[in-house]
């Protein structure tokens, strides 16, 4: 039996949010688009509360905690009681974690944020509800004294005495305890309760990483039922002391086993919590928990071949598994199978054979030209993935600056007339206001200029098109107008094209910027509805209208002549992507290959600590970073000549920096060796903590596999002579924390994951075993038949007896216990859509 070594897998869909009682059009979703459900819409419920006295509003945004560790952080959602956040993640994690936290803060631009309310999420409650958790949940009251984190290290031992047993409780140290201080950081001690007596640690000053190594022995009387209560506490000099967490023990289990010693996770006083909900507001969760056991490679050989041959072999394949597959498909699971199977086929060098083999089924099942690719198919599913996997820099590029101009201008456009509100315009001259007409003609003109200025760097963007997204059009284009050959047809090739490039990609994009990572925040109201008019007017061209059609609303009339220009445009545009040969292809790929895209990039602040100077934000120094599967590099600018460079295979540890050592809790280090072996430490300052986690998710994954990796690390930095974390003066000490390589965030330009995708396919295969075997029932009955029609009538059927072998192999390898002496490395899979 092979040896399987286990990536454990946990996968959670997460969506939270609140609309206006009444809202029917949300600036963040946009209209509906042919062929594309709404995304999903919660209720009403009631609003937030209110922090700001003077305006009746918020300005709320969310922090996502794991185990206390902020890891996500939202769009804000500016002067509403009624936010709606539409945002995706994807988080991996060690299999470790207790808890997902969503914590409801209102953004104050002159002092701290306010925290209106939170809902916590333990592991367990998720385990318990395997098709997810959804509903509103109740915001609860933060009380500080009850936010605790971190775990304490303990030795606990039963010794003899001379008339009796002793209990002793070793107080060794402690780790990642919740900053109580101004200072970001507490003055940790411990105390020790049993029996009716306590004692108590030393206090270590400005540290949330303590060690005190002491001892404490109490009286213990055989059969006592009284429990050993260990609490953290933050020693205040003038008001009370702030409570850090406690650990709970049944001293009767240390009768049997005599000693225990480990690391033990701090918890909250249950019995001063009251969580209080009041009038705080609800927060509307949709989650899902799901483990994954992920084998070695090996064992999905089987499957992929098998997949990759159908595939292969096309419509003419005997055994149809892809067409299969998609009928025992459910339309709630359609895009998360589309997604895994394009992804494999990616990784394979097969997506573009894959997709054009969706693409022959759903052209052999359609007989009305204009309801191709608009339902919810597996091939319309796979084409969306297939666009945000492989077109998102492509997008990024044309769509970028008009994007960046339209949010910086923030102009008011407004072309339905029952919406102009000339109050918000302004003067056109000194004395006059602007007349509704005047409105109308401007914001006109502003959209004629934004779709003009988008239709043009369509145009010009042929050549920096991914070669396998041309190609993919091509096939696309070529069997559509194999498929509706006659001359009033003649449109029905470049509507199949746009419709997925237009209507599927670049206008939600358009329309959520946020969600396609081309900006960092939400539109306010007034660019929401600048680029939702452009959006309608980009699908008005991809629809190709013609003079003979009229605009769905007759507002839009206006930018129909625009529209119409944008047409012939966008054919021609069409017309030269299509234009590819396969040699072309093929040397475009190559060049690509060989200019491999970095896989993150950007300005960061760097600052290596050298002296005895105190540390400063101000003391970091703005450079641009460049992250590829080979080094770190940094320079002065993208296009500087001279930069220098850390290793990939020198990176030993990429952790968080804890908020004290700089004043900011932004910061990063990257623990890596130097070219004669010795460790250095490079600390980044980046601007929020979603551009903190991304960086960190990076450098993790590319590194993952890096021998040397560091288990434990110092947050904080070595200053004069001690480390400012746990005060410990030997400067190669190992570390006082845990690193947390484990722990990334999922992007769209991740390398791909071909083990994971073929388990994710492994699992929806097995959820439909039962309907599998039925149809192979189904096919054996017939065979006879078949073969004395055909000759082949076989040949489904053992196509599909080879699949269900192959589920059966997996299935034994994943209830079979590893036996080799290889270690193990559990890694799990936190899926959040926000």
């Amino acid at each position: 039996m092979p040896q399987l070594c286990l990536f454990p897998g946990v996968t959670g869909r997460l969506n939270f949010g609140c609309l206006f009682p009444g809202v029917t059009e949300d600036p963040g979703r946009g209209p509906e688009l042919p062929g594309r459900p709404r995304p999903w819409s919660p209720p009403v419920s009631p609003p937030l509360a209110c922090l700001s006295c003077s305006t009746g509003s918020s300005d709320p945004y969310c922090i996502v905690k794991v185990d206390n560790e902020p890891i996500i952080r939202t769009a804000t959602v500016w002067k509403t009681l009624c936010p709606f956040w539409g945002e995706e993640y994807q988080v991996h994690l060690p299999p470790t974690f207790h808890m997902v936290a969503f914590y409801v803060m209102d953004e104050d631009a002159l002092s701290r944020d306010d925290v209106i309310g939170k809902v916590c999420l333990t592991r367990d409650t998720l385990v318990t509800h395997p098709k997810g958790f959804s509903g509103w949940a109740h915001l609860t009251e933060v009380d500080p004294d009850e936010e605790v984190q971190g775990e304490i290290h303990l030795r606990l031992e039963v010794v003899p005495g001379t008339r009796a047993c002793r209990l002793r409780c070793s107080v060794l140290e402690a780790r990642d305890l919740a900053p109580k201080d101004r200072n970001g950081a507490s003055d940790p001690f411990v105390r020790v309760r049993y029996n009716g007596r306590t004692q108590e640690t030393s206090i270590v000053k400005k540290s949330c990483y303590p060690r005190w190594n002491e001892t404490f022995e109490f009286e213990l009387e055989e059969g006592a039922t009284e429990a050993l209560c260990v609490e953290a506490w933050d020693w205040d000099l003038v008001s009370r002391n702030d409570f850090l967490g406690k650990v709970v023990f049944n001293v009767q289990r240390l009768w049997v086993a005599q000693q225990e010693e480990g690391w033990f996770r701090l918890q909250p006083d249950q019995s001063k919590s009251q969580q209080k909900e009041g009038n705080l507001g609800s927060l509307q969760l949709e989650v899902r928990l799901r483990d994954e056991m992920v084998l070695p490679s090996g064992c999905y050989q089987a499957l992929v071949q098998l997949l990759c041959r159908e595939v292969k072999l096309g419509t003419q394949g005997p055994g149809q598994l892809i067409p299969l597959i998609e009928e025992m498909t459910s339309t709630e699971c359609r895009q998360e199978v589309a997604t895994n199977l394009l992804k494999l086929f990616l990784g394979q060098g097969l997506a573009k054979d894959f997709l054009d083999l969706l693409f022959q089924l759903e052209l052999g099942r359609t007989s009305e030209a204009n309801t191709l690719f608009r339902s919810n198919s597996l091939a319309s599913k796979s084409m969306e993935s297939f666009l945000k996997v492989a077109g998102m820099r492509y997008l990024h590029g044309v769509l970028g600056p008009i994007i960046d101009r339209i949010f910086e201008e923030k102009k008011y456009v407004e072309l339905d007339p029952s919406k102009v509100e000339v109050k918000d315009v302004g003067c056109s001259g000194l004395h006059r206001p602007q007349t509704e007409a005047e409105v109308l003609e401007q914001s006109a003109q502003t959209l004629r200029a934004h779709l003009g200025e988008l239709l043009s760097a369509l145009c010009r963007s042929v050549r920096a098109c991914p070669a396998v997204v041309r190609a993919t059009f091509r096939q696309l284009f070529q069997r559509v107008r194999e498929r509706f050959p006659s001359a009033e047809h003649e449109n029905v090739p470049f509507i199949a094209v746009t419709s997925f490039l237009c209507l599927r990609f670049f206008s939600p994009a358009i329309m959520a910027p946020k969600l396609f990572h081309l900006r960092e925040r939400h539109a306010d109201a007034r660019t929401s509805r600048t680029l939702l008019l452009l959006a309608k007017a980009v699908q008005n061209v991809g629809n190709m209208d013609t003079p003979a059609s009229r605009a769905k609303e007759a507002w839009m009339e206006p930018l129909q002549p625009s529209v119409y220009q944008g047409v012939t445009q966008m054919k021609d545009f069409i017309t030269k992507l299509v234009d590819i040969e396969e040699k072309e292809e093929l040397d475009l790929q190559r060049a690509l290959s060989l200019q491999a895209p970095p896989v993150k990039e950007g300005p960061l602040f760097i600052h290596r600590t050298k002296g005895k100077s105190p540390l400063l934000s101000s003391s970091f120094k703005k450079l641009y970073f460049s992250l590829t599967t080979e080094a770190l590099s940094f320079a002065k600018t993208p296009s500087s000549k001279k930069s220098a460079l850390i290793k990939l295979a020198n990176i030993r540890a990429a952790e968080k920096v804890e908020e004290k050592s700089f004043g900011s809790s932004h910061v990063m280090q990257v623990i890596y060796t130097d070219d004669a072996g010795r460790p250095q430490t490079a600390y980044l300052q980046c601007k929020c903590v979603n551009e903190l986690n991304q960086w960190l998710s990076a450098l993790r994954k590319v590194s993952i596999n890096n021998t040397g990796l560091l288990g434990s690390y110092h947050p904080g930095v070595f200053r004069g002579d001690k480390w400012s974390c746990c005060h410990q003066k030997d400067k190669t000490d190992l570390g006082c924390d845990k690193t947390r390589s484990r722990v990334t965030l999922q992007e769209w330009n991740d390398p791909l994951d071909h083990d994971l995708e073929a388990q994710l396919i492994y699992r929806h295969l097995l959820g439909m075993e039962a309907a599998l075997r039925e149809k192979h029932r189904e096919l054996s009955a017939g065979t006879e038949t078949a073969s004395v029609l055909t000759g082949c009538g076989e040949a489904s059927e053992d196509r599909l007896a080879q699949l269900l072998q192959v589920l059966q192999d997996l299935q034994e390898a994943h209830n079979c216990s590893p036996v080799s002496s290889l270690p193990l490395e559990p890694n799990y899979l936190l899926e959040l859509q926000t």
